[in-house]
């Protein structure tokens, strides 16, 4: 296979998608599900309601009124005895509703006189029923979903303990460069990392997780080092700098040294043009590897390209397409490249941010996503592709 050389963005983003099947899973309890994938379908374990159940505190009455009160029906407390024409029991919101009950008289609108509860109520009324939500075997979540806290609930009270959930890509770091410092003030013509305290945090917020980081210098050598490390032990291998073509970027030639192979080689977009996609043999399984550009700004624009879809195809993640929006202002990009700018929704229409250079992160800190700009003139009010950040 060919590697796509100056890949068109949306050609790049569908090779990362089709480069990896999905991860196996693992059973976690419904308590930790949340924002992890479902790896099969969920079925419902239980009727729900599991029973008929009263919808409001009031009064369980059985045939015509005024009705005798006979009884107290507590929630996980059944009435043993079915309710007899004419009689009553106070009954409690969630609790068992009494064989032989008519309807519930809500609290507020009864009045008790002499033992005796007197109103008017409707067949039926305030009854949840039996399986009114679900039946048993109902289909209740698809795999590919992600789990929200709601459904999380939703798993338990259909009598789930456990859920089968995608496992989370286990992603390793390195970062390159002979210039980044750790810690402290820039000095001396050595810059702060940048990418080592973010990249974690896109990656959880993707799904996956950093399982381990190496910073390496800029020698060829210690670059096919630290890659043959890297693939005995993760899923997914993402670099930072070295992308390049230059005297001092070995990611390529790391690559090559170790037998992988190319599928994006460039990507045809503004920031983020030398990021690359590759395979690199392990064994009998082939570990994907991403490498972003140096620049903060551009590699953040190459993870949300390369290392977004690639994550989600491990994760077994449905994913829609990309939601359409209007911008505020007019947006450019060059000849023969899709731009992603920086910027956030305000009132359904894409703003963009300011400090948008490829170097730079003020504007990225403020913004929530990447509008996809096609090359040319995009006029103010034109529709441009939405690309949340994780």
């Amino acid at each position: 296979m060919t590697a796509l050389r100056e890949a068109d963005w949306w050609a790049a983003r569908a090779a990362a998608a089709g480069l990896a099947d999905r991860l196996g899973s693992e059973q976690v309890p419904v308590g930790a599900t949340d924002r992890r994938v479902l790896a099969a379908d969920v079925h419902a374990l239980c009727d729900l309601p599991s029973f008929d159940t009263s919808a409001m505190d009031g009064w369980a009455l059985a045939g015509d009124g005024p009705w005798r009160i006979v009884g107290d029906v507590a929630a996980g407390s059944p009435l043993p005895d079915r309710l007899a024409p004419g009689t009553c029991a106070r009954i409690a919101t969630g609790a068992v509703v009494p064989e032989g009950t008519l309807g519930v008289l809500r609290w507020e609108a009864a009045e008790v006189r002499e033992g005796a509860v007197h109103g008017e109520v409707a067949a039926g009324r305030d009854i949840r029923r039996r399986g009114e939500e679900c039946r048993t075997g109902e289909l209740i979540a698809s795999a590919g979903t992600v789990v929200t806290p709601a459904l999380s609930g939703f798993l338990a009270a259909t009598g789930h303990d456990t859920a089968g959930v995608t496992r989370r890509p286990a992603v390793e770091l390195i970062l390159l460069g002979d210039e980044l410092l750790e810690e402290g003030i820039p000095r001396g013509g050595l810059v702060r990392d940048s990418l080592g305290p973010q990249l974690p945090g896109w990656l959880d917020r993707a799904g996956a997780s950093a399982s381990d980081r190496q910073r390496v210098g800029d020698e060829l050598d210690d670059v096919v080092d630290a890659f043959a490390r890297a693939v005995d032990r993760a899923d997914l291998v993402i670099t930072t700098a070295g992308t390049a073509e230059g005297p001092r970027d070995h990611v390529r030639g790391a690559i090559e040294r170790l037998g992988g192979r190319l599928v994006v080689d460039h990507v045809a977009v503004r920031p983020g043009h030398p990021m690359l996609l590759a395979c690199l043999p392990a064994g009998d399984r082939n570990v994907p590897l991403v490498g972003l550009p140096g620049n903060p700004h551009s590699a953040v624009a190459g993870f949300a390209t390369l290392a977004m879809p690639l994550i989600d195809a491990m994760l077994g993640r449905t994913v829609e397409g990309l939601s359409r929006v209007p911008t505020a202002e007019e947006l450019r990009a060059p000849r023969g490249h899709t731009r992603l700018i920086a910027g956030v929704l305000a009132d359904g229409a894409f703003v963009l941010s300011p400090y948008g250079g490829s170097a730079m992160l003020r504007g990225l800190a403020q913004s929530r996503g990447f509008a996809v700009v096609p090359e040319g003139v995009t006029p103010a009010g034109g529709l441009v592709a939405w690309l949340p950040l994780p």
